[in-house]
């Protein structure tokens, strides 16, 4: 399934755990710093430079390169982990959003958002999706800690929180967990017979 920038809000709740989807359209990088920045406008009710709501938010710290104009050299994702706080209040202020990363969030979208992953390690491969730099804005955080506006085509991702709150690393922790429970339950019995 293709998913195009700006959001339609009402596309997210078709999106399921697990499903493949392709990006394709504005998606906006930001990390740590970014975020920090971000609520500090919103909340001191300044306009940001760029649209979040309805936007993709992809947690990546791109290397550039700029030779009269910018170029994506690297764009893998970062630990998504670590916006947990700040996504939760930035979802107070858009109708939707769509978050990239890795590693999952600890977020409830509440049927605003939806959480996708690209693989960690393949920075250099997503910069080939990657089609244009269409702006950068706050360049004093840093080239990893910019707002990077990329325009992105049939970005592949996986959905790993869907709208209802389903997520796939819970999931697969609880099949982990409980598979090693059985596993020790059953190392425990055979000894217990020798």
């Amino acid at each position: 399934m293709e998913l195009r920038t700006p959001i339609e809000c009402k596309s997210l709740r078709d999106l399921k755990v697990g499903d493949l989807i392709y990006v394709t359209g504005e998606v906006i990088t930001a990390r740590d710093l970014a975020h920090t920045r971000i609520l500090e406008h919103l909340e001191g009710g300044k306009p940001l430079p760029f649209e979040i709501n309805r936007a993709v938010i992809y947690h990546c710290g791109p290397l550039m390169k700029f030779d009269g104009k910018w170029k994506v050299i690297s764009a893998g994702p970062t630990t998504s982990a670590r916006m947990n706080e700040m996504t939760r209040k930035i979802l107070r202020y858009v109708d939707c959003m769509v978050i990239i990363g890795k590693g999952g969030m600890n977020v409830e979208f509440g049927g605003k958002g939806v959480y996708l992953s690209y693989t960690g390690g393949c920075g250099a491969l997503a910069s080939k999706y990657i089609k244009n730099v269409n702006g950068v804005h706050w360049l004093d955080l840093g080239m990893a800690e910019a707002v990077w506006v990329l325009e992105v085509e049939k970005f592949p991702c996986i959905v790993t929180i869907d709208s209802s709150g389903n997520n796939l690393y819970e999931y697969v922790k609880r099949k982990v967990d409980d598979n090693y429970k059985r596993l020790n339950r059953t190392q425990y019995d055979n000894l217990k017979f020798i």
